[in-house]
Parts: C-alpha cells; sequence; structure tokens
C-alpha cells in the first residue's frame, strides 16, 4: 500500500486527484472508496496505484489515521522546560 494525501476532490464529478509528488497526479473515484463516500484535500490516504491508458489511478483508497496518531505521540512527550526538542 502506499500512502499520499489528497490533492483535489470533486464533490460534483465524484472524483480526484492525489498528490504524485513531481509525477503526474493519481486520479481517484468515489467508486475506489473504502469507508467513505468523499475526500478532503489535505487528508492522507492509503491505496493502491494502477496504470491505464488516461493514466495513474488509484484504488482501494483508505482514510489513514497519520493525524490522530501524530498528536498521540505528542502528547505522550514529556514537558522538559528550556530544552530544544
Amino acid at each position: 500500500m502506499l500512502q499520499t494525501v489528497v490533492k483535489k476532490w470533486f464533490k460534483d464529478k465524484e472524483s480526484g486527484f492525489l498528490d504524485n509528488g513531481g509525477g503526474a497526479d493519481i486520479m481517484v473515484r468515489k467508486a475506489d472508496l473504502v469507508n467513505c463516500q468523499f475526500l478532503k484535500v489535505g487528508v492522507t490516504v492509503e491505496f493502491e496505484c494502477h496504470s491505464d491508458k488516461r493514466g495513474l489511478i488509484a484504488k482501494k483508497v483508505k482514510l489513514t489515521n497519520q493525524k490522530r496518531s501524530q498528536q498521540a505521540n505528542h502528547a505522550q512527550k514529556p514537558y522538559r522546560p528550556g530544552v530544544m526538542t
């Protein structure tokens, strides 16, 4: 499974694009979403990447819990005044 962020989502078209670094964006359709109906720009997703005549297509796209886990890790870090971490 690959991970990236959602670059664009068009509710009216029920599709969007995932960021692909410097390469061509990866298309994603509502039919390929797992356990969700749409995506928000900036969220991190996991997916399988396939190619066809139109370019790269994301399949089995799932939301990750990356933002929540980062907050949990930050909360567990002890506060140490005067020390840069």
